[in-house]
């Protein structure tokens, strides 16, 4: 499905736009743990999460093979839709976004500041999901998805510059919101030919991977309940879920109080503001530390693109 070079070629186009994201050790969270443990700083990116490599990839093969004339459409609960608003702008694609109603305020903000259409419109992500199709028939726009080959290729790039930081790694926990951050971990894993863990999290009260996984096939859920709104998926992407199936050990869920221990440890131990989403997998390494003492763990910070207002009522609370 995809080659080395591919994966190598998507890191230049990204590497054009921005210069990759840092990696580090961090004694505290090391202190903390009793793992090492090297954090991939994806927080640091132009759109203040790792989706943005993504949008990159994606845009640019529809700018290059004229499959957008009308422009795009998409739904999201913000990094995926800021995502493709900086792309868009980059590459002359207009971009429309559907987001629920009591969307976050601040990622809502930063699409429109990024050239984006926004259109509130539902109670969650897969309501806006379905009005998101239905505008792109009604107005000629291309959909663009949020699990698809181009963002899978995008988004493992994040995987490749950390792998090849620190390729000894014993563990990597990585979140699932729709799939392609895992996904793209698993793809540059599999094509370095390394013998890293991949462990998927979820939230505790949007857990629709972890039952799928669990049942071998796709489960839907009622509701996506949790503060950590890029975990907050009802219904998983069938292709995802064979790809997470196959490369990923298990799904660890983790509650709402634990992700906000994590933004506060984030805080404290290394002054990186963390959003829900980006903080799961440490939350996910410190509910299992006493498994993973000694070892040499990765974890995302893949965002950190949290309200302030959420920040103060939860992590703050």
């Amino acid at each position: 499905m995809f080659t080395l070079p591919e994966l190598q070629q998507a890191r230049r186009q990204i590497h054009e736009v921005f210069p990759g994201t840092p990696q580090y050790r961090w004694p505290l969270l090391a202190r903390r743990t009793g793992a090492t443990v090297w954090v991939k700083h994806e927080n640091h990116t132009p759109t203040g999460a790792f989706k943005v490599r993504g949008g990159l990839i994606h845009l640019e093969r529809l700018a290059r093979e004229k499959l957008a004339p009308h422009g795009i459409v998409s739904a999201t609960r913000g990094n995926h839709g800021q995502s493709l608003a900086f792309a868009g702008r980059r590459f002359g694609i207009p971009v429309t976004i559907l987001v629920p109603h009591g969307n976050s305020t601040e990622k809502n903000d930063a699409m429109r500041a990024f050239g984006a259409r926004l259109i509130e419109h539902g109670k969650d992500f897969d309501d806006a999901r379905v009005e998101a199709m239905r505008l792109a028939q009604a107005e000629g726009l291309t959909f663009a998805p949020s699990f698809h080959r181009d963002l899978v290729l995008g988004v493992g790039t994040w995987a490749l510059e950390l792998f090849e930081a620190a390729p000894d790694l014993d563990v990597l926990y990585v979140p699932i919101g729709m799939g392609s951050g895992i996904c793209g971990a698993i793809l540059a894993r599999d094509l370095l030919g390394l013998k890293t863990e991949i462990i998927g999290v979820q939230s505790v009260h949007a857990a629709s991977y972890a039952l799928s996984y669990a049942a071998g096939h796709v489960v839907e859920t009622n509701s996506a309940d949790t503060k950590a709104d890029g975990l907050a998926t009802r219904v998983p992407d069938p292709a995802a879920l064979a790809i997470i199936r196959k490369g990923a050990s298990r799904i660890v869920t983790v509650t709402d109080d634990e992700i906000a221990e994590a933004i506060r440890a984030y805080w404290t131990d290394t002054h990186n503001l963390a959003e829900g989403a980006g903080a799961s997998p440490l939350a996910a390494l410190m509910r299992e530390r006493e498994m993973m003492a000694g070892r040499k763990v990765g974890v995302p910070l893949c965002g950190g693109n949290i309200d302030l207002k959420l920040f103060e009522s939860w992590v703050l609370a």
